[in-house]
């Protein structure tokens, strides 16, 4: 056939064999296009023996469709699976309708057709058996056989006509088949190791199954199997394995078996971290090579031993001794650098590298003797990332490519090390080698430049352009088969600056390398941080070799100038892995602003026609035409300048080596309920959650940085609270129901109604303290009835027959939702009256009271177990279900309380009272606001007031003109940091007198107008505001402004005493709602006078406890929210451990809840368990009578069940095993007893909830990870009197409230009272917004601790939690709405510290000044020395963007840098680089973010400090940490005491440690807040 013609049908010729059509086959459109031949082929005369004379002719029959074909190849059929024949493909290849092959896994977006030869399923695979057929039906799936079905080993494609074992694919095809040729391989082997029939075990860890399979195969022949082919199919391959548990759907205990097995958990955990890789552009080399791109779903090819030697040896050529080879490039004047802005839009958002392992200075690895850069040893870098130095993440093209250019930017390193032995195969396994019979033609991906010769790179050549990260892989880094580095091979370093870096490419390879002063780095797969900067380098490196490929493939390279380039770049289709865009302008930007890239690139290219190209020129001009940056080159030889290694991380240690997290020791309890949810309850939900879509994120522990401008907040803790669980729901009341009496009436309730004993409905006796269920005919569906309890039975007025009932509320209609067992009732104050014909029949409900008792722990296990066993056994029968119910649920509280007495509810039933009712009218009759019996005052809110007593006004109730005429901060400001500027506490007035209204003879009346006198606050007065910040706030002065109020406006009570009345000061700060009055206000000068003498105070009793009207009903009974209880609770000198409970905490840290809860005198810490050192060694400090473990809490907890003697119900891991028997007898000796432990408290971090979108098995393998399994465990060995969980305000939303749920449902298993809440900390007298969650957990008999309500005013919403039934629940009252107290300031917190400088390291430091404001006097204490008053240093950049961000301006941020005059934003630094003070990643990203508020922002003075983090930063997560008038970054104290912490409180370890320390801290003043409600409760409790 002559060069050029059309050959035929694109099928595969093989051998010296001619095939003959015998019939014609009709024209079938969707047969595959024709390919033409090239035409530059030459032709030649071969002459060929006799033995090759002759041509042997092959019949091949053709079917025109596929129903021919499959009828013509019938015989020997085996039989159809389901209703579909079984045949065999050969010479196939899947395609598109057009005819363009397609791999397999293009079926979910288009319709792929087959082309192949149709033979019989048995019988010899021989193509004279077959029958060709190009007219098949659409593909509809395909099927991995071999694991566990019909199916015979191998890839299965079906159609709606056969079921086709793909046996052997056309020649053309074969490298997009191999992957799934490959996969089918692995997934037999898989299967087969994990079957426990073929001899597998499906407990093996995945390092034994492919051990096991790596020997079973090691002498057959194939390929290979190793670890990384089963990776690199991970995900694909378990996929097809969980599709075996949806089989059986019948069977017990199937559901996820597959998916749950250990080795497939991890093989799919570790498939997901490898790194896809993408293709590289054609490049021609050695003009016998041709390296093409991948086509979208192409697998790589194998490679023969020759064509890798060919690679190896042209990568060797590449290589200059010691040095990167560079090509002669032009001389250049100027260097263009990227512009920052243009390029920030490809990156992702600003991010902090955190140091996770021990790094080591690259420096220390090397001879000081080298000083040319050739002469640096040669490395290689994995798990890489770049940042500067501030720890910023940082891509590598903003540092100029070459190394003699004067850089402006500053980029450093930090990667794990390996040296670079030369046996790596660096080539990308998407790079395709074909030997082509002579020269080339190379076409770009849009078809263009057909038919032109391309030389590619020579074979002394390729190209090198000075760049260097790199690596040739398209997930951003190179395969390295053979001996490429490993994980976790090497050693972790930290690099000094960058000096230069480079990009390689040729012989089908790109690498990019960088050099410092220390070594030449080859980098490999970037680490997952820093990946997303990565791409689009390796992306760009990808274009230029594109571009380039272009020009060679053109005769003249003048003949396409820029906006031809541009054109076939756009023209592109889009799955091209150099694809931009469609449309021409993103094409160009893109190449404009990554232009550094592609022009360096084009001038180190050794061709002179490339460098000179028409493209390069206009790229220039492009380039210039926006303004870039021109950069000055140097003469100067290069030298090795190696000094101190500045690179941040230098002094970032991180505080403890990273540890493989360990699975949660656990009770047998607690595993029960959480394994139990998520292998039995959590499948059915899965199947509805997955429908949401979402993969489980890798999650970090949360800082919790809240939105500061939200007004108000929800989040749903529960589920919709649809009822669902009963196995045999309760039958239907009958249309018609007789109810009659059983016995003579037992006495006469209300109204004069008989009541009854019991009574017959239907056949079935109800009586009195029974349950039965109610509903009404007809309701059905999943609607199930309600179950009451019986208080009473009687006869109606016109003789109808009644149940008077209090409700059980089903756990799935509580906060518990499917957490909760499906047999469990709660108790609510809710009641009913019904006919008794609504009566369904009875129910067995039963009051389930245990004893509780580390003592009873074992007991009440084996009771639980035998019940469950008893429900299981009835279950399965068919018999109704028994329930229980053991707790009280106030839902308006978020609370589950002890059940009332018995014997007291008995005693009411039988005299007909129901206790709900009762409560309500004497909870009506307390609240109601009357006047008093002597008309000398009032009652209101369940709150007695007299003539003469003090009260709290709602905050705006009297106008403060009468005070000042102008008020600066009558507007909220509403900045970021400033959100309390303008907000005002409780007015304090006196009450003078009484007004009643007129109302009916002989009812109680209620009062009219109240007379009150106003005591004023210092705010109030118009006092300067520098006199008001050195003003007491709790100091009030006397004023002559009378005014008339309503009764609306009173909120509560307090006292105002003079001073010569309080006796102890430092007492008197520890009380709440106590002021001290001083003086007498004149109005008309403006100024304090002397308090006359006649002047009395204080009221007619002692104070009571103040409560707002909203709170008082449930306080009454002991649960009530109030303002502030009025106890005296000293903090600071009580001595022994009188009344203290012995308390234990978990997850310390550095002992924030610690110190707040033993300042309200409640507990002694005896015991803390701390992870990290640092945190450990500074809670000992504080803290030096406490026993502290710097252990794993889990390896701690196995000590102690060991010690306890109840190490077999301990579920534990062999890590953890092996630490416990690594305490001696001394550690030992001091582990906690049960019995000992009166109080646990802690903080386990979440960081695996937030993620998880699906319960699945998956799911359950990380959940069993985390600590609060742990923690909930401690409490259920211990046993303690009082249990307090602390966590991130979102806790109650992670995972969707079931991480929560199962919290409370595993307390009330244990026999806990619960209560939960949402608190700010700011409420509580610290100057930061910082919320956080909480539970109560209280023994039964003890009294469950209430909320504190706030005592400073703060704006910011109280977090409400949505129960189910649409139920809005709040802890306490809104800070906004008002408190006792003002809101503490910035300069109330840190005004008195002395100055210091950027980067201040001097630990021990006098004061300088006396404390001014009441909270300074009260932190300072008794310390005459400043401790930790030290700060991050920040770069010189840093220094001058913060210099250049005002003072005097509130809420000034980088907003500010944009306004400066363009002289003034560009600075020129000490070593003669000019920046921009803006930062040039956020303008382009500022509209997309809330504007960046607050970062490289100054504190406000006069407002407060946002969210305390781990480590402040200008672009942290919360930004705004500049000292209000020094230009520095908060210190360490400055940041303690935002928290609350003392000055006498120390911290350890490094600056960035001490930031974590605090960061991580609860608050003590919130702490103490709690710790006095805690003592309330035990006091209570006494009797006291």
């Amino acid at each position: 056939m002559a060069p050029g013609m059309p050959g035929p049908d694109n099928y595969t010729q093989t051998e010296a064999v001619v095939t003959k059509a015998m019939d014609a086959a009709p024209a079938v459109p969707l047969r595959p296009r024709r390919s033409a031949a090239p035409a530059s082929f030459k032709e030649e005369r071969v002459d060929l023996g006799e033995r090759y004379a002759k041509v042997r002719v092959v019949k091949e029959e053709n079917a025109a469709d596929e129903d021919k074909a499959v009828l013509a190849t019938s015989k020997d059929l085996p039989g159809p699976v389901g209703e579909l024949p079984q045949r065999r493909l050969l010479d196939f290849q899947f395609q598109t309708q057009e005819g363009k092959p397609q791999s397999l896994s293009a079926i979910d977006r288009e319709p792929l057709f087959i082309s192949a030869l149709v033979v019989p399923f048995t019988g010899p695979l021989d193509k004279k058996h077959g029958v060709r057929c190009e007219g098949f039906g659409a593909v509809i799936e395909w099927k991995l056989g071999g694991v566990g079905g019909p199916l015979a080993a191998g890839v299965w494609v079906f159609t709606q006509t056969g079921a086709y074992l793909c046996a052997k694919p056309a020649g053309t095809y074969k490298r997009l088949f191999t992957p799934f040729e490959e996969m089918a391989e692995l997934c037999a082997e898989l299967y087969r190791g994990l079957v426990k029939a073929q001899g597998g075990d499906p407990e093996a860890s995945l390092d034994e199954l492919l051990a096991k399979i790596a020997r079973e195969t090691s002498g057959k022949a194939g390929r290979r199997l190793t670890r990384d082919a089963f990776l690199k199919h991970g995900v694909a391959l378990v996929e097809q394995l969980a599709k075996l548990d949806k089989k059986d759907k019948k069977g017990k205990g199937t559901a996820l078996l597959w998916e749950a097995m250990p080795a497939l958990v991890s093989l799919k955990e570790q498939a997901v971290r490898r790194e896809a890789e993408a293709g590289l552009p054609s490049v021609n080399v050695n003009g016998g090579i041709v390296i093409k791109e991948r086509e979208e779903g192409a697998a790589p090819a194998e490679l023969t031993e020759d064509e890798k030697l060919a690679r190896k040896l042209q990568a060797e050529a590449n290589k200059v001794p010691g040095q990167r080879r560079r090509a002669a490039q032009p001389k250049q004047k100027v260097y263009i650098k990227i512009s920052e802005d243009e390029i920030a839009d490809d990156y992702p958002e600003p991010t902090f590298y955190k140091m996770e392992d021990e790094e080591m200075d690259e420096y220390l690895l090397n001879e000081d003797d080298i000083t040319l850069p050739e002469h640096l040893p040669r490395r290689i870098l994995s798990d890489f990332v770049f940042y500067n130095s501030d720890h910023r993440l940082i891509p590598l093209e903003v540092l100029p490519m070459l190394a003699n250019v004067e850089t402006d930017v500053e980029i450093f390193g930090s990667g794990q090390m390996t040296e670079d032995d030369g046996n790596a195969d660096w080539q990308g396994e998407e790079a395709v080698l074909e030997v082509a019979p002579g020269p080339v033609t190379t076409a770009d991906a849009s078809g263009s430049g057909a038919g032109s010769s391309a030389a590619g790179a020579s074979s002394s050549g390729g190209a090198s352009s000075s760049a260097g990260a790199g690596s040739s892989s398209g997930a951003g880094g190179s395969s390295a088969s053979g001996s490429a580095p490993s994980e976790k091979e090497g050693i972790r370093l930290y690099l000094g600056a960058v000096k230069e870096w480079m990009i390689e490419f040729g012989a089908g390879m790109l690498f990019l390398s960088i050099r410092t002063d220390g070594a030449w780095y080859r980098l490999s797969q970037p680490s997952p941080q820093y990946e997303r900067w990565y791409q689009p380098v390796l992306k760009t490196a990808r274009l230029a070799i594109k571009i380039i490929t272009m020009l060679k493939a053109e005769s003249r390279v003048s003949r396409l100038c820029f906006a031809d380039v541009i054109k076939r770049l756009a023209e592109q289709p889009a799955e091209a892995p150099t694809f931009v865009s469609s449309k021409l302008g993103a094409v160009e930007k893109y190449c404009v602003v990554h232009g550094q890239i592609i022009l360096q690139q084009l001038r180190e290219y050794p061709d002179k026609l490339i460098q000179q190209s028409a493209f390069g020129a206009g790229l220039v001009a492009k380039m210039e035409a926006r303004q870039h940056t021109k950069l000055a080159l140097s003469k100067k030889k290069l030298k090795v300048l190696r000094g101190r290694n500045r690179n941040p991380s230098a002094n970032n240690r991180p505080d403890a080596t990273k540890r493989r997290p360990m699975r949660a020791t656990t009770t047998e309890l607690v595993h029960r309920i959480w394994a139990g949810f998520y292998a039995e309850k959590a499948a059915e939900e899965a199947r509805g959650a997955a429908a949401e879509g979402g993969a489980d994120e890798e999650i970090r522990e949360v800082e919790d940085v809240e939105n500061e401008e939200q007004e108000e907040e929800t989040v749903l803790a529960g589920d919709s609270g649809r009822r669902r669980g009963l196995q045999s729901p309760l039958g239907k009341r009958k249309a018609a129901v007789k109810v009659e009496w059983a016995g003579k009436p037992i006495g006469t309730g209300e109204k004069n109604c008989a009541l009854y004993a019991a009574a017959v409905v239907g056949g079935n006796e109800v009586r009195v303290g029974a349950a039965v269920a109610i509903g009404e005919e007809g309701a059905g569906g999943d609607v199930l009835p309600d179950i009451v309890v019986v208080q009473y039975l009687y006869e109606g007025r016109r003789g109808e027959k009644m149940l008077h009932g209090r409700s059980l509320e089903r756990g799935a209609d509580t906060v518990l939702g499917n957490a909760a067992n499906e047999r469990e009732l709660f108790l609510v104050d809710r009641c009913v009256d019904v006919a008794l014909e609504t009566v369904l029949e009875p129910v067995v409900a039963t009051r389930r009271v245990r004893p509780f008792s580390y003592l009873d722990r074992k007991e009440n296990a084996a009771l639980d177990q035998a019940d469950a066993e008893r429900a299981r056994v009835r279950k399965e029968a068919g018999e109704p279900t028994e329930y229980f119910y053991r707790a009280l649920y106030k839902p308006e509280m978020g609370a589950f309380v002890a059940l009332p007495d018995d014997d007291e509810e008995n005693e009411r039933a039988r005299t007909g009272e129901c206790p709900v009712c009762d409560e309500e009218r004497r909870e009506a009759e307390r609240l109601a606001t009357v006047v008093l019996p002597d008309g000398k005052g009032f009652r209101h809110g369940g709150i007695s007031y007299c003539v003469g007593d003090f009260c709290y006004l709602a905050p705006a109730t009297l106008p403060d003109s009468a005070a000042s005429d102008d008020d600066d901060d009558a507007d909220v400001i509403s900045h970021k940091g400033s959100r309390n500027v303008g907000i005002r506490p409780f007015q304090v007035a006196r009450l003078e007198g009484v007004a009643a209204a007129a109302g009916r003879k002989g009812e109680p009346r209620a009062p009219g107008k109240l007379r009150v006198r106003r005591f004023l606050r210092a705010e109030d007065t118009g006092m300067a505001p520098e006199e008001v910040y050195r003003h007491d706030t709790k100091e009030v002065v006397y004023s002559e402004v009378v005014r008339s109020v309503d009764v609306s406006s009173v909120v509560g009570r307090c006292e105002v005493r003079r001073p010569s009345e309080i006796g102890d000061l430092a007492a008197y700060h520890e009380r709440d709602n106590t002021f001290v009055c001083v003086a007498k206000w004149d109005a008309k000068a403006r100024a304090k006078k002397q308090l006359d003498a006649d002047i009395i105070l204080g009221g007619t009793e002692p104070m009571e406890t103040c409560e707002a009207p909203a709170r008082a009903r449930a306080a009454a009974k002991g649960k009530g929210k109030a303002v502030e209880g009025a106890e005296d609770m000293d903090t600071e000198g009580q001595s022994g451990d009188d009344g203290k409970l012995a308390t234990l905490d978990i997850f310390a840290g550095c002992g924030g809840l610690s110190e707040g809860l033993q300042q309200s005198g409640v507990s002694r810490t005896r015991w803390a368990i701390e992870y990290e050192q640092p945190a450990a060694d500074a809670f000992k400090l504080n803290h030096p009578d406490a026993e502290v473990f710097c252990e794993n809490c889990n390896v701690v907890l196995r000590a102690a069940m060991e010690e306890g003697g109840d190490a077999a119900g301990c579920k534990s891991t062999p890590e953890a095993e092996e630490g416990a028997a690594a305490f001696d007898a001394d550690k030992r000796a001091r582990l906690p007893r049960p019995g000992q432990v009166d109080f646990i408290n802690g903080g386990p971090p979440c960081q695996g909830f937030s993620g998880m979108n699906r319960f699945n098995t998956g799911a359950w393998s990380k959940v069993q990870c985390e600590m609060i399994l742990a923690f909930l465990s401690f409490a259920d060995y211990f046993r303690p009197r009082f249990f307090l969980l602390e966590n991130v305000r979102n806790f109650v939303s992670f995972n969707k409230g079931q991480t929560f749920r199962l919290t409370l449902a595993s307390l009330l298993e244990m026999g806990y009272q619960v209560r939960f809440g949402v608190l700010q900390a700011g409420n509580y007298g610290v100057s930061q917004s910082r919320k956080r969650a909480f539970i109560w957990a209280a023994a039964p008999g003890e009294v469950l601790p209430e909320w504190p309500e706030p005592s400073h005013v703060f704006l910011s919403a109280q977090l409400k939690v949505t129960l189910p039934g649409g139920i809005q629940y709040a802890a306490v009252r809104d800070g906004r709405e008002g408190a006792p107290l003002r809101s503490v300031t910035v300069r109330d917190t840190i005004g008195d510290l002395p100055p210091v400088t950027n980067g201040a390291a001097q630990e021990d430091i006098p004061y300088g000044e006396a404390p001014v404001s009441t909270f300074q006097r009260a932190i300072r204490g008794d310390e005459t020395r400043l401790v930790d008053h030290i700060a991050k240093e920040m770069n010189e950049l840093n220094l001058l963007r913060c210099q250049h961000v005002p003072r005097e301006t509130a809420g000034a941020d980088w907003r500010v840098l944009k306004t400066l005059p363009t002289e003034v934003r560009m600075v020129t630094l000490s070593n003669g680089q000019v920046e921009d003070l803006v930062p040039w990643c956020l303008p382009n990203t500022a509209e997309r973010h809330n504007e960046w508020k607050g970062l490289f922002g100054r504190l406000d003075w006069n407002g407060n400090f946002p969210t305390s983090v781990t480590d402040p930063q200008p672009m942290g997560k919360v930004g705004m940490c500049f000292h209000p008038y020094q230009d520095r970054i908060v210190t360490v104290r400055e940041c303690a005491r935002s928290q609350g912490f003392p000055d006498r409180y120390r911290f350890s370890g490094t600056i960035q440690a001490k930031h974590r320390q605090i960061g991580n801290a609860v608050p003590p003043p919130l702490a103490k807040a709690l710790g006095k409600k805690l003592k309330e409760a035990v006091e209570k409790a006494n009797g006291y």
